[in-house]
């Protein structure tokens, strides 16, 4: 039996605070247009922490499978490449959260469709399965997208714009287009902290066929990419504010840029992979200090 330490581990607990990013921004914009409700914001947590979990573990097992986690590889050492996880225990655990993502999925769209049409039920359910094949897919099987360079999609797409705006529908039940905008700025911040992972990683994954952004890119290029990323996401929320007439309260956000533009300094000057990854940590947590201040700017 692998240890408890192993599988917290594996779980990657400091992936969580970014993953809750969008479900916080959602449920926020949801609360200072009138229309916040517990019960969705609480089976918004929990579905996205099984999802997020999910997905690590899948990434575990594809990248382990595929060779890519090994000796030479510059990030934290992980369950299996350690072997202290056997494939046979990571493919249970993946089940077990498969199942965990889709009760807890389930149970969020009842409670957030309530006076709903029931195809309204059915489309949520199905953007649920997409987000649950897009974490298996993402390093798993024989073709995983994320080894052709497509990840950077799935994640500004899903951390993003479904769970920014998905989220603010189950409690309100509309979708406006400006909304979109700082579901835009979460994408575009959270596409980052992968791009900076894969920055991380690049000789390795380049190594051993895993063709991320990065890789095709090059590493200056991607740090130029790394770069519009945050400044995309910082102007869409100015956009948004500027568009709402925001009070001086709702700029409070604007604290957040100061760990934006640090990293994208940081990224700027890096020489040696191996440093960027404190930056993850960084990048993540003023992500999550981005949505809380939005948010809470919003509702004060």
């Amino acid at each position: 039996m692998a240890s408890i330490s192993a599988w917290l581990t594996a779980f990657r607990l400091r992936t969580l605070p970014l993953s809750l990013s969008a479900i916080i921004l959602g449920s926020l914009l949801a609360a200072y247009h009138g229309s916040f409700h517990w019960a969705v914001f609480i089976g918004a947590v929990l579905t996205t922490l099984f999802l997020q979990i999910l997905s690590n573990l899948a990434n575990d097992y594809g990248d382990a499978v595929h060779g890519v986690d090994n000796q030479e590889r510059t990030g934290p050492k992980r369950g299996l490449q350690t072997g202290a996880i056997s494939l046979r225990q990571m493919k249970s655990a993946i089940l077990i959260f498969i199942l965990l993502a889709l009760a807890s999925g389930i149970w969020l769209i009842i409670v957030g469709m309530k006076g709903l049409l029931l195809t309204h039920g059915l489309l949520l359910f199905l953007l649920g399965i997409a987000a649950i094949v897009a974490a298996l897919k993402y390093t798993m099987g024989k073709n995983p997208y994320g080894y052709a360079g497509w990840g950077d999609v799935s994640v500004f797409l899903f951390f993003g714009l479904v769970g920014v705006l998905g989220v603010y529908f189950l409690h309100t039940h509309e979708l406006t287009w400006p909304e979109t905008l700082p579901a835009v700025s979460i994408g575009c911040f959270s596409a980052g902290v992968l791009n900076l992972n894969n920055l991380r990683d690049r000789e390795n994954d380049r190594a051993f066929g895993k063709h991320t952004l990065v890789v095709k890119l090059g590493a200056q290029k991607a740090k130029g990419y790394h770069a519009a990323l945050l400044l995309t996401g910082m102007l869409s929320a100015i956009a948004y504010s500027s568009y709402r007439s925001a009070t001086a309260w709702q700029w409070l956000y604007l604290l957040s840029f100061i760990g934006f533009v640090r990293n994208m300094f940081a990224v700027y000057r890096n020489r040696q992979p191996e440093l960027l990854d404190p930056e993850l940590k960084k990048l993540a947590l003023s992500t999550l200090a981005f949505a809380l201040l939005f948010g809470l700017g919003l509702i004060i």
